[in-house]
């Protein structure tokens, strides 16, 4: 079965069919780096991180690109009221961003571009812009002339009157319309700033994205992905910019993961519910969090709430329990003969249902839906009398590879307990083996007051820390 995924300009599921067979250009839009992300931001770095992931299990090469906007008007501002320069914020927030992402599990892209890396592109777009009639300079800025490109609103499915009526825009006395938008603006006095034909300056929001993709990947790519804010008016100028420039199609497919609600509402700085991904993997674990996020198809809006992250939480634990619950029988398995195969096929049949979810628009909410179908079949294995180690081998590695798919960890980290939490664990061992249950229960409440939590099982104690 062919990976079918939901392209936005066409409103469909369409078959996924590369470019160059058995390889994938993606391009996703990056942070501007003036300050630490929030959760909005971090939801589509899992979300593509995981689609690439998909890929490459299915055996595609991806060319994974995502950019840093290292110079715009938020960065300036910031670096103003923070007494720095900008090229001194964006790097600090650059590093947060990689610091925050690869906690979630996010996988380091093949190319990282920032702006003020690739200023010549971004020029030698521009002027090609200007030379094809699709761009004009005036009073030291240069405009894109939005009607000369004759499909514009086709990503949005707006009409350009809707859109003159609809949207928010400037209108300068710079501009032949209203509808044109910045590519390059002219420097204020003591702003960042770089050379070009039209003076000193930096480029508009748009037209970086533009440029990078085309040199990290070409005039043509697979996928272009990002927030669904983005779609209008970012994404739609960038096919503009791009398809004019470079008279041929800019990206085959448009993917738009879903927005973020905090308690039901909008997050906004205003309502006071702005929640930082740079706190929230300080106070709760990394892999709960993308746990959650995947728990929602990805183009499906996703409400955020602490009692939702904990419901995430007893969740996770309960795959990663059935999965440590197999290690254990693994060390008590006899290997006994029996009716082991019917096991085998079952737990194919679910690696084959959790790649048919996976195929139909990396629907991770049902992938998960199918972990928890191999956990319940894993626990009724083990509940058997007789178990063998091909089976329990087979579990293990299935639990494995389909959440390694999604960069989840189901491996607890091994941790070292202090001497004295080690005798205790042997001292409760023994006594429970004297029936002096008593005992047993002070050693619990103890090894509780040191933040490690016993359950006793049907393989024996272990301990987790709380």
């Amino acid at each position: 079965m062919a990976i079918r995924v939901f392209n936005t300009l066409t409103r469909n599921k369409e078959p996924f069919e590369p470019l160059e067979e058995g390889k994938v250009k993606m391009y996703v839009c990056g942070p501007t780096v003036y300050n630490y992300i929030h959760i909005g931001n971090a939801r589509p770095a899992i979300v593509f991180d995981t689609v690439r992931r998909y890929f490459e299990y299915r055996g595609y090469e991806v060319h994974y690109v995502l950019n840093f906007t290292d110079v715009d008007d938020k960065l300036i501002k910031a670096a103003n009221e923070m007494g720095e320069g900008v090229t001194e914020v964006a790097n600090r927030f650059i590093a947060a961003y990689k610091e925050d992402v690869g906690a979630l599990g996010v996988k380091e892209a093949v190319d990282h571009p920032r702006v003020t890396e690739n200023m010549d592109e971004i020029v030698d777009f521009i002027k090609g812009l200007i030379e094809k009639g699709f761009a004009y300079e005036s009073g030291g800025d240069v405009y894109f002339r939005t009607r000369s490109f004759d499909t514009y609103g086709k990503l949005s499915h707006q009409s350009i009157d809707e859109l003159r009526s609809g949207a928010r825009i400037e209108v300068g006395d710079k501009k032949e319309d209203p509808l044109d938008f910045t590519l390059w603006k002219d420097a204020k006095p003591g702003e960042i700033s770089w050379e070009s034909p039209w003076g000193t300056g930096r480029p508009g929001w748009h037209i970086e994205c533009s440029a990078m993709a085309k040199k990290y990947l070409g005039d043509t790519i697979d996928i272009h992905a990002g927030g669904q804010d983005l779609t209008f008016p970012h994404h739609e100028n960038e096919i503009a910019q791009s398809e004019a420039h470079n008279d041929q199609s800019f990206a085959r497919y448009w993917m738009h993961n879903g927005y973020i609600n905090i308690e039901n509402e909008k997050m906004s700085k205003s309502l006071g519910n702005f929640v930082l991904a740079h706190d929230l993997v300080k106070e709760h674990d990394p892999q709960v969090i993308r746990f959650f996020m995947l728990s929602v198809q990805y183009r499906h809006p996703i409400n955020f709430s602490n009692e939702l992250l904990k419901g995430a939480k007893s969740s996770f634990e309960r795959l990663k329990n059935a999965y440590e619950n197999v290690k254990h029988r693994k060390e008590t398995s006899l290997d006994l003969t029996g009716d082991h195969q019917k096991w085998l096929d079952e737990i194919t049949a679910q690696k084959e249902q959790f790649i048919t979810e996976m195929d139909d628009d990396f629907n991770t909410a049902n992938a998960i839906s199918v972990l928890f179908d191999l956990a319940k079949s894993a626990n009724l294995y083990l509940q058997e009398s007789q178990t063998h180690s091909d089976v329990l081998n087979a579990y293990e590695d299935t639990f494995k590879e389909l959440t390694g798919v999604l960069g989840l960890e189901i491996e607890a980290t091994e941790e070292l307990l202090d001497e004295d939490i080690e005798a205790l664990l042997e001292e409760r061992i023994q006594a429970r083996k004297d029936r002096n249950f008593e005992r047993a229960d002070q050693i619990r409440d103890e090894l509780k007051d040191r933040n490690i939590i016993l359950e006793d099982t049907s393989q024996g104690t272990r301990w987790k820390r709380g």
